[in-house]
């Protein structure tokens, strides 16, 4: 019922999925077979690019044989990338001994459980079927109840209340870039805002599943933890879509990277010495697998060059991380500093990689794309808020710079305040999870997440003076829903 709620015929598909992967992840339970393993994943990408590439690909097709080639609209079906990364992690696993239970009942509730169905975290089998065999978890658990029905607060407030006002910013922004140049502050504050929206709306998403997932005894895995406080684009990934970024690792970059390795060690090419690579070797065993990887990433988030550049960009970023380290390994340098300037630089230059990025991500095209970039860099200009004009000095050093102070339809200074205040909450306030650590949230979350930050210590209790807070942040959240026009998570489009 609650997968088919938004499109019936769409019910076939994902039961159709289910059986057919179940059958053959029994079969390869049994009797592994590369072949008919290669043959089972191929089914599965298949019929993913049917439904999310077929429009973008006879697109190209048409362009390189110079006419206008088109089909009827195919409607994404729901969750399809989702739960078809589980299924092909499952027959993997399967094949190489790693899954061993092979119940129906638990295998279609492990892909059809609804609070991570629709935008994940991708749930991995053995960290979820063995739940199913708990008999505590099917009997309610008020420590769970409390912490879900938290979480689901935490994560239902992110979204109405902070998520959905900076798409009323981002969006303009990004939609006047299609037609005529914007110009700086408008390009920025369209793309900090769209940045913010994302990070509160996938989180927020994140907390709601997890928190959905404990009101019904079950844990699922952490998939988001503050990544915009990450140090470098290595840690960025291990704090953005978690799971994700857990399958593509496993699945796909490691299995390239052994075999890759195996082959330089047959023809008796070095590897590495001493932690180090040679510049070869680490082209070979680290730039390519690295950027092939985020490749894929990016064309699974969506069909377009936009995506392709979003992976590409990624798989850039990263490399350079890779290579930064080696060289300051090379030459004896502490890997990571300890200095607190150097890690708020860090965290900063990280913060505007994601934040390019992220501009190929939200925008309908490359062109899109490239009139936003165009117009950070003050390719069209640059004018200034009026008010800052009765700053002292303010008018003279704009002059001096070629700036002019006017009004500006895209960006006023209530976003101005809010991108300093949520900037300010992102980089300096614990999550969720860090404020939950002395409780049942995601799978062992504290050893991730740690204790809350020094700058606010204090830890969720389940007091009166809690509850009360929490009803009361409920209570204005969902007015507030109620009176506004709904939006979907931005994850739903993938």
């Amino acid at each position: 019922m609650f997968y088919g709620w938004w499109r019936l015929d769409n019910v076939p598909l994902i039961v159709g999925s289910i059986l057919f992967n179940y059958a053959l992840g029994g079969m390869l339970m049994r009797k592994p077979h590369r072949g008919l393993l290669a043959a089972g994943i191929a089914a599965n990408v298949a019929a993913l690019a049917y439904f999310k590439y077929t429009n973008f690909l006879v697109e190209i097709a048409g362009e390189v044989a110079g006419t206008s080639w088109a089909v009827s609209s195919i409607v994404l079906p729901l969750a399809i990338s989702f739960f078809t990364f589980q299924q092909i992690a499952y027959l993997i696993d399967s094949s190489q001994g790693a899954a061993t239970e092979h119940d129906f009942i638990h295998y279609c509730l492990f892909i059809t459980f609804f609070p991570h169905l629709i935008a994940g975290p991708i749930t991995h089998h053995r960290e979820i079927l063995p739940q199913f065999q708990d008999p505590d978890r099917f009997h309610p658990r008020w420590d769970m109840v409390a912490t879900g029905g938290t979480l689901l607060v935490i994560g239902l407030f992110k979204k109405v209340i902070v998520a959905d006002p900076f798409g009323t910013y981002a969006t303009p922004v990004f939609e006047a870039a299609r037609h005529a140049p914007v110009q700086m502050v408008e390009a920025w504050g369209g793309a900090l805002a769209y940045a913010l929206q994302l990070y509160f709306d996938f989180s927020a998403y994140s907390d709601m599943a997890i928190g959905l997932g404990l009101l019904f005894g079950v844990s699922l895995p952490l998939n988001f933890n503050s990544p915009y406080k990450a140090r470098n684009m290595i840690d960025y990934w291990g704090r953005w879509h978690i799971t994700l970024t857990r399958f593509l690792t496993a699945y796909i970059y490691n299995p390239i990277v052994t075999a890759l390795t195996r082959r330089r060690m047959a023809q008796g090419l070095p590897v590495m010495s001493r932690g180090l690579m040679g510049p070869r070797a680490f082209a070979t065993l680290v730039a390519v697998p690295t950027v092939f990887t985020m490749f894929v990433s990016g064309v699974w988030h969506g069909a377009g060059w936009q995506f392709i550049i979003f992976g590409l960009l990624h798989g850039f970023f990263l490399v350079v991380v890779h290579a930064w380290r080696q060289y300051k390994k090379a030459h004896g340098v502490p890997v990571d500093s300890s200095s607190k300037w150097q890690v708020a630089l860090s965290v900063l230059l990280t913060f505007l990689c994601a934040t390019v990025a992220l501009i190929f991500f939200r925008s309908p095209n490359v062109g899109t794309a490239l009139g936003v970039l165009a117009g950070m860099s003050g390719l069209n200009g640059v004018t200034l808020p009026a008010p800052l004009a009765a700053v002292p000095f303010a008018q003279q050093a704009g002059n001096a710079l070629g700036f002019h102070f006017g009004s500006l339809e895209l960006f006023d200074l209530n976003l101005a305040a809010r991108l300093f205040i949520f900037l300010a909450v992102v980089w300096t306030l614990p999550n969720a999870y860090q404020w939950l650590c002395d409780h049942p949230t995601a799978l062992t979350p504290n050893e991730t997440v740690g204790a809350p930050t020094a700058l606010v210590a204090t830890r969720w209790r389940p007091t009166l003076v809690t509850g009360l807070a929490v009803g009361a942040l409920s209570a204005v959240t969902l007015l507030t829903a109620f009176s506004s026009a709904p939006t979907e998570f931005l994850y739903f489009q993938f």
